[in-house]
């Protein structure tokens, strides 16, 4: 899988894109419960007052504080507040200043400075005791009582202890401070803050400020930050979307390329080794495997990892003592993870293999339609296509069940843990430990943690199919071709042009134990007809193919001009040939594409010429579009005679040094293949004919005809030489033609 990496060299600034942005987004979605808990706990339960400090307090209730504070911590409050009295402002700010403080119309009030949060923090620091110690004076109960008791004593109750404690040595203030910083250290922060703001809120509502505004502002300002973080994370997921789906289509279209590239310079060796079915699940279905994976690994290997381990910091911050919980949340995960990959990983493998099964069968029954029909063997060619179907279908349906587990364990999963965080958080809040907002922000936390593993997983889970599916891929595109282009290419001797030798030539096909022709020697001449004729299994094709190097030579050489044909590029050499299947294949186009198609910018006098040699332009011109007549795949639209003297013209229209006709007139009727010999004979008198034949009558004329028996040359002459000496050769004429047809000829 990560050999595929390498055709993404040319990609790395989309991938470091990609990274970047899933970074900010990750770090929104982390951010998004902190806003939710701070909307609860602050907004909901504090009134949108953040922490203990007065952004205003009365004059005598800042005198109550300085009370309880050391000497410099009372300069720190005095230095970052401003007292408003209303004698000594102007008119216009006085005005503005009740307005914002109504209290200011009978008392002074101390106004705080713009100053630094981390001064803002000091301050909180500096409130909070003395704010607690006011508090529990004022309240009610018997331990207020017996602390305002121990200030107060003889002095009757009704006096107000505030009025007292000026008057009271420091050394008391402090025992009160003390003993009240004892019971604060052992109360939980939570309490100890929302005491303090407490009263901080008692006090902006005496001073006449709009409490309910402030609150309401907080809420709308938090909600606005949620909501612009969330449109941020959407951009940045969008974008993510948008540039790992043009990275994993460039990916696919490259691998493709590739594979088709390296599957065209296949020799029949090749392709008899993976087999067409296999090569085209390799090059449409793994592919796409590939590219379907590759877009949610760019999504999930940089951004999961990233999600979970923020979201274990974030959780752990907000309450450590919850830890154990997504411990064991994510032990669940993996183990339900490793269970599932351990029952389904080795059905991966065999997926991909029914598919190319499936593709095999189908390809087969479409290409044997006709004769699947004229032997009205559809029944059995169904039910071997079921066969392949129902094997696939089973394995894919135990797959897709197994996985179907997933989403329900792991739903299960969150919603238990989700259920334990709310079980163990009702405590919390009841003890005073924990605020609500961030059990809400734990549990946000917690489910973002499983989903990031949840991610892993199912990455984790298509990644062993796309391992497959990638090792097939490197398979093809690594393979190394039997047939190699030599480094250097030797220069064609043009004293020799067109010449063919064959010099001791044998072959067997790979794997098989016995040779398929045996030492096979003759020379083929420009001007010259060469015919091969022999038995059918002779090896006449198999010789024919080893000219263009379909196959290399097993022992002996094949010289072209002079030239070993593992010494000439496969492009050089093919670029001299016209060849023509024994089998006529045509490509969906028109007619002129397929004439055409061996010679660029071909006229069209060539094409009619062409035409006109291959006996062809007869049912061309009866044609409606003529040569811009529609050719379908295949060439199913024309007959097999009509396909045979396209092919024919395709060859001819190359006007090549050397022509092989591999038994390419078969289909042709015995007037229409004498009358294309006659014109083929006209435009190849300075080139090197090969004629594969099974018709007697279709190589007579031949300068040199060369009979094959069980791969061995048993007969090579000319038509009148071979009937006095060949015995294999004087059969076969026989057994086509009466002795008066033969003396005729």
């Amino acid at each position: 899988m990560l050999k595929m990496f390498r055709y993404l060299k040319d990609s790395w600034m989309s991938i470091l894109a990609i990274i970047l942005l899933l970074a900010g987004q990750a770090v929104c979605d982390l951010s998004l419960p902190d806003y939710t808990s701070s909307i609860v706990n602050v907004g909901i339960s504090q009134g949108g007052i953040e922490i203990a400090t007065y952004d205003a307090i009365r004059e005598s209730e800042m005198q109550k504080i300085l009370l309880f504070v050391s000497e410099e911590e009372k300069n720190t409050i005095l230095s970052n507040y401003t007292l408003l009295e209303k004698n000594s402002l102007e008119s216009k700010t006085y005005e503005k200043k009740v307005k914002k403080y109504p209290i200011l119309e009978t008392e002074n009030v101390y106004e705080k400075k713009k100053i630094s949060e981390q001064e803002n923090q000091k301050l909180a620091q500096i409130f909070e005791l003395p704010s607690l110690i006011i508090s529990s004076l004022r309240s009610e109960g018997e331990e207020a009582d017996a602390m305002r008791a121990s200030i107060l004593g003889n002095i009757t109750s009704d006096t107000d202890v505030f009025s007292v404690l000026p008057s009271m040595p420091k050394e008391a203030i402090d025992q009160i401070v003390q003993k009240s910083m004892e019971k604060i250290n052992q109360m939980p922060e939570s309490i100890v803050t929302s005491g303090a703001i407490g009263l901080v809120k008692q006090e902006y509502q005496t001073i006449g400020m709009n409490t309910g505004k402030i609150q309401t502002e907080y809420i709308i300002v938090s909600g606005a930050k949620m909501l612009g973080i969330a449109l941020l994370s959407m951009i940045m997921t969008i974008l993510v979307g948008l540039l790992g789906a043009r990275l994993s289509a460039k990916l696919a279209r490259r691998l493709r390329k590739l594979v088709f590239e390296k599957v065209v310079s296949f020799s029949s060796t090749e392709m008899k080794q993976f087999g067409t079915s296999s090569l085209i699940t390799r090059t449409t279905n793994d592919i796409q495997q590939l590219q379907m994976v590759l877009v949610m690994l760019l999504r999930t290997v940089f951004y999961a990892p990233i999600i979970g381990i923020g979201g274990v910091i974030k959780s752990l911050n907000a309450n450590s003592s919850m830890a154990w919980i997504i411990a064991v949340a994510v032990m669940s995960i993996l183990s339900l993870v490793i269970v599932l990959f351990a029952i389904v990983m080795p059905k991966f493998k065999i997926v991909q293999k029914l598919v190319d099964k499936l593709n095999l069968v189908t390809r087969e029954i479409l290409t044997g339609l006709p004769v699947i029909r004229a032997f009205h063997n559809e029944a059995h060619e169904e039910k071997r296509f079921d066969k392949a179907n129902k094997d696939l279908t089973k394995v894919s349906l135990f797959v897709g069940r197994t996985m179907s587990f997933m989403m329900p364990a792991m739903t299960f999963i969150m919603n238990t843990v989700a259920l334990v965080i709310l079980w163990k958080g009702a405590y919390s809040i009841d003890a005073g430990s924990m605020q609500v907002g961030d059990m809400m922000a734990f549990i946000q936390y917690t489910m973002q943690i499983i989903m990031a593993f949840l991610m892993i997983s199912m990455i984790s889970i298509m990644l062993p199919r796309a391992s497959v599916s990638a090792k097939r891929i490197d398979e093809v595109i690594q393979m190394d071709l039997v047939i190699q282009d030599p480094e250097t290419e030797e220069p064609l001797d043009p004293n020799k042009k067109g010449i063919i030798e064959f010099k001791n030539v044998s072959f067997r096909y790979p794997d098989a134990k016995e040779d398929v022709i045996t030492d096979i020697t003759f020379t083929a001449k420009p001007g010259m007809t060469t015919a091969f004729i022999g038995s059918t299994g002779s090896g006449k094709s198999t010789l024919i193919n080893l000219i263009p190097r379909f196959y290399d030579v097993t022992e002996g050489s094949i010289s072209i001009d002079g030239v070993d044909i593992r010494a000439i590029n496969t492009h050089t050499l093919r670029e001299k040939i016209g060849y023509v299947p024994q089998k006529g294949i045509l490509f969906s186009g028109t007619i002129a594409s397929n004439i055409g198609y061996g010679k660029e910018n071909i006229t069209k006098e060539e094409l009619k010429e062409a035409a006109d040699i291959a006996q062809a332009s007869e049912f061309i011109n009866n044609l409606e579009e003529t040569y811009e007549a529609p050719i379908s795949q295949g060439g199913t639209n024309v007959s097999g005679g009509q396909k045979q003297r396209l092919s024919i013209a395709r060859a001819i229209a190359k006007k090549p040094d050397i022509y092989i006709f591999d038994d390419s007139f078969s289909a042709l009727d015995f007037k229409t293949d004498a009358a294309l010999r006659t014109a083929l004979k006209k435009i190849t008198k300075e080139a090197t004919v090969l004629i594969v034949a099974q018709r007697i009558s279709t190589i007579m004329h031949a300068e040199q005809i060369v009979v094959l028996q069980e791969g061995k040359i048993v007969g090579i002459g000319t038509h009148e030489e071979l009937m006095k000496t060949c015995k294999v050769y004087q059969e076969i004429a026989l057994s086509q033609l009466s002795k008066e047809e033969l003396e005729n000829a």
